[in-house]
């Protein structure tokens, strides 16, 4: 029987580039979303292109709906093997202009949801003596970013309970390692205008934005058995915009 690999916001690009990774790895892989009416035309993408997922409606920053979501997987798919915690949304603003409304959404969706998630596979990967919790950072979690301290202190919060965790876990053969990557090429990225786009190429040594099948190549790796000695790390993968 396959491992289990469940991806949090899995639809998006990066997310999507995960998911056909780990699936080409031979896990059963799945997802979740968090607004209805989407996933089916996803899914049917997916399925096109030869892919084979199986996706969850939950709101990543509700402890209950992560406990209901879970109960779900077991009940379909069996134990949770590998948890890539992707979820991730952005509300930018000047610190000064910031509004308590969207600290809290970047801090519930890019950090309460690492607890929230995690929380409902780890003991169990523990107890089976094998797991891997990969968690998606950004490079503005290690530098900072203007107008953007929610969202870099969400992304260097998940580094450290990465470091914390690792620790807890190392010796039941669980791992827990962050991915910081840089400037990718997703639609989101491609929609900025493009001198604005130019204008962060020239900032990135190797002259391009990265490809979301590179993120998604750090992360097999991760999942699979010879990344076993390898845990409480953050591998930033970003071109060489910020080397530390």
């Amino acid at each position: 029987m396959s491992k289990v690999a469940l991806v949090t916001g899995g639809m998006g690009g990066i997310g999507t580039a995960i998911c056909r990774q780990l699936s080409q790895q031979g896990f059963t892989v799945a997802t979740t979303y968090s607004r209805p009416g989407r996933e089916q035309a996803w899914l049917d993408e997916q399925a096109q292109a030869g892919f084979t997922f199986h996706a969850y409606e939950c709101d990543v920053t509700s402890y209950e709906a992560c406990v209901a979501m879970a109960e779900k997987i077991r009940s379909e798919l069996g134990e949770v093997d590998v948890l890539v915690n992707n979820a991730g949304i952005t509300k930018d603003g000047t610190f000064k202009k910031m509004d308590k409304t969207n600290w809290d959404a970047v801090i519930g969706t890019n950090l309460d949801s690492v607890f929230n998630v995690t929380k409902q596979f780890v003991d169990s990967m523990a107890d089976r003596g094998w797991g891997r919790v990969i968690n998606i950072s950004s490079i503005n979690g290690q530098k900072g970013q203007f107008g953007q301290t929610n969202y870099s202190a969400a992304k260097a919060g998940m580094h450290g309970f990465t470091m914390a965790l690792a620790q807890e876990v190392a010796k039941k053969g669980v791992t827990v390692n962050t991915i910081s990557p840089g400037y990718i090429a997703t639609d989101m990225v491609m929609a900025v205008p493009e001198d604005v786009r130019n204008k962060i190429i020239t900032g990135i040594p190797v002259n391009r934005l990265g490809k979301p099948e590179e993120i998604a190549g750090l992360i097999s790796y991760l999942a699979s058995d010879i990344s076993g000695f390898m845990t409480g790390t953050n591998l930033a993968i970003n071109g060489g915009q910020h080397m530390c």
